[in-house]
């Protein structure tokens, strides 16, 4: 199982920008989706998560500003990030508890990160 984060990049303050993060390889099912932030000498921190049936989580940090859906079709979590502040800049991890077979545990698989730099 694989999961492939993308959509960093570098973004002035107020501005958008829209993080994917698809999951691959044998997966039965996927329970919940969520997306980390850490910077260097920090811990890494929750901003979003997401249940299989919708429910979303949110930091205070970001709510109102930042939104986190799902395709469960696609095994894919998205993470709609608007108003940008400087503060948002992290490296962005996305991550998801999966099952991939009816005799297998849950286990939690990371992606490898992608960069969020908000500065003018």
């Amino acid at each position: 199982v694989q999961l492939q984060a993308s959509g960093g990049g570098l973004v002035q303050p107020g501005g958008s920008l829209r993080l994917s993060c698809a999951a691959s390889g044998s997966i039965l099912s996927i329970r919940n989706m969520g997306w980390y932030r850490q910077n260097p000498g920090k811990q890494r921190e929750l901003v979003a998560s997401i249940t299989a049936g919708g429910r979303t989580n949110y930091a205070d940090s970001v709510k109102g500003r930042l939104t986190i859906s799902r395709d469960n079709a696609k095994n894919t979590v998205y993470l709609q990030m608007n108003i940008l502040k400087p503060d948002d800049t992290a490296v962005y991890y996305c991550n998801a508890v999966i099952r991939r077979t009816w005799s297998d545990g849950e286990y939690v698989y990371w992606g490898q990160g992608t960069q969020v730099t908000v500065s003018s």
